[in-house]
């Protein structure tokens, strides 16, 4: 980063030589000590890292269009992409149960990010919340399974678009659009052009405009309201209520396959976490905030459990497909015209959740370029559009490869585990943020019971997948999360706080809203299968390499330098302006 002096660029210092680079390698166990931990405060975020963007984003959203981009983002996926698989093979007709689950655990998860969005206004979400209260790492950990999440989840939804795109055209089979290629391996094989010219127009169109792109979203969701309101209508009306029971019960798999089909449901709610993201782009966040995001968190759970009965009393579960589940239902029925509206409209809400979902990603990105954890280039803001358009074009073409390629199958639990994490996470920060950095009491009390509550949430989940042990370790563990809660709360009453204002909406009833959340998601977790773990560690693996041998090193570079320059007098802070704006930084980023 270079700096202002006396209106003069100096250069700043670029890892170009490789000599250089491997120059600061050798300094990466210092760099790292330093760096791992470093946290911003929210006032920096607002300002100073906010500036490395170039130009803002323009705040043009409001409340509705927040329920409207929260309702969009997450109906497309949920019960067009997983009501299907999980009713066939893990829930039965009980997936409505399965949804209830995961309604539950994302509410509480949505009132962790609905404070932190009020707090910290920026478009970095998790990653922002992390950073400023568990430091850097912890923060580029969450905002790169965020990133994994959004595009391996928009690349799966791309498919199935394409699958339901087929039965509103009339075609019985949902790869009668996509082109076999002999030679790659089976999951593989199958490439989806209809899902990349769709994920391409998306990234044109996200380009252009942030408030175009939710005027557009607010249509197609009014209109997927309206649909949705058909099928539930219609499955229950003409269903037959013997199918919720026949051939093998409401739960042919027990109260484990419900359990296990509501960790993958999880993946029907990350659409509200795109709504956190449009903080800095929304007119009055401390009121619209709240609105956009439980809001649309309880009108979403309530449709997904209508959606999943219907479905279930249409077909009997083992005759549910996998594929374009509800079209294939209302044939079952003999509704072939109704097979085709409902391919129709299932595209058209996949549509609105894409783009809810691009809206999102492109903005973790731009944040997380602000950082200079990734390059730079990822965070300019186009001055006339006032969008990330640099973080929309990268990730659009990331995720039209995988979509060219990917079977839905091989990517559903991998997004859930990542995104359980990432919301496990944002929960700890909300109590290590109100008890222990927003007050004056010691972290020490605070740390000791995450670690306890989290240790206790996992010997419950243990428990639960071995039968030996759920006699005396369900109720000893669950004993104790909410007898921890319970005296953490006595022992730890919330005083005032030192940033917030008194009439800033909170999350009531803390901590055991948060509480709760971590039980739910290390729960949750617990059920996913061994796969799914492997392939996060890769994962984890992969991102911290690159972390340690770019990130650490780039923000060190900045962080640091700028650091310097500001005790040297080198960087100048203007007072804020009469209109009320937030100060800024007078500094340059090349």
């Amino acid at each position: 980063m270079a700096a202002i002096h006396n209106n003069q660029t100096i250069p700043p210092t670029n890892l170009c030589f490789l000599s250089d680079y491997f120059q600061a390698l050798s300094k990466t166990p210092e760099r790292l000590k330093k760096r791992v931990l470093a946290t911003w405060t929210p006032d920096q975020e607002l300002n100073q890292m906010r500036l490395r963007s170039g130009a803002d984003m323009k705040r043009k959203l409001t409340w509705y269009d927040l329920i409207a981009l929260g309702i969009g983002g997450m109906l497309g996926v949920g019960v067009f992409v997983t009501t299907g698989p999980v009713a066939k093979d893990k829930s039965g007709p009980a997936v409505l149960v399965s949804y209830i689950i995961a309604g539950i655990s994302a509410l509480f998860s949505s009132l962790c990010y609905t404070e932190f969005s009020i707090q910290i206004p920026v478009a970095g979400g998790a990653f922002s919340y992390l950073r400023v209260t568990f430091g850097e790492f912890v923060g580029y950990f969450a905002g790169a399974n965020i990133l994994m999440e959004y595009v391996l989840s928009n690349a799966a939804v791309a498919r199935s678009f394409t699958e339901y795109l087929c039965t509103a055209f009339g075609q019985e089979d949902p790869n009668a659009w996509r082109m076999e290629v002999d030679g790659l391996l089976k999951g593989y094989n199958m490439l989806d052009f209809p899902a990349v010219a769709l994920i391409v127009l998306l990234t044109v169109c996200l380009c252009r405009s942030t408030k175009e792109s939710s005027m557009l979203n607010i249509i197609m969701t009014i209109f997927h309201v309206v649909f949705f309101g058909f099928i539930i209508v219609s499955g229950i009306c003409y269903g037959n209520t013997e199918n919720l029971i026949q051939p093998e019960g409401l739960a042919p798999h027990g109260v484990k396959g419900i359990v296990d089909g509501a960790a993958i449901v999880y993946f029907s709610y990350i659409g509200y976490d795109s709504v956190s993201t449009m903080a800095e782009e929304i007119r009055n966040p401390s009121k619209s905030l709240p609105l956009g995001i439980v809001g649309s968190v309880l009108i979403v759970s309530l449709i997904y459990c209508l959606m999943a009965l219907s479905l279930c009393m249409m077909v009997p579960y083992n005759k549910i497909s996998s594929r374009a589940s509800f079209s294939v239902a209302f044939q079952n029925i003999g509704w072939k015209w109704a097979s085709n509206i409902v391919g129709a409209g299932a595209s058209l809400g996949i549509v609105a959740s894409l783009l809810v979902a691009m809206l999102g990603q492109a903005r973790y990105l731009c944040v997380i370029g602000r950082a200079r954890l990734v390059p730079s280039w990822f965070a300019k803001v186009h001055p006339k559009t006032g969008t990330p358009q640099n973080a929309t074009i990268f990730l659009g073409f990331c995720q039209a490869s995988i979509a060219l390629f990917t079977e839905l199958i091989i990517v559903l639990e991998m997004i859930s585990i990542g995104t359980l994490v990432v919301f496990y996470l944002v929960a700890n920060a909300l109590i290590y943020h109100r008890y222990a950095i927003n007050t004056n009491n010691s972290p020490t009390y605070t740390i000791v019971f995450l670690l306890i509550l989290s240790s206790a949430s996992i010997g419950f989940s243990i428990s639960w997948n071995f039968t030996h042990l759920q006699k005396w370790g369900l109720p000893l563990f669950g004993i104790c999360v909410i007898a921890t809660t319970a005296i953490f709360q006595y022992l730890m009453p919330f005083g005032g706080s030192r940033d917030t204002p008194d009439n800033e909406w909170k999350v009531p009833f803390m901590p055991w809203p948060a509480a709760l959340s971590i039980f739910l998601n290390v729960f949750l977790m617990g059920t996913l299968r061994k796969l799914s773990y492997m392939r996060f560690g890769v994962w984890t693996c992969l991102v911290t390499l690159v972390y340690m041998l770019y990130g650490v090193h780039s923000t060190y570079q900045a962080e640091e330098m700028e650091t310097r320059d500001y005790e040297s007098g080198g960087m100048r802070v203007h007072c804020p302006n009469l209109n009320g704006e937030q100060p800024k930084v007078d500094i340059q980023v090349l």
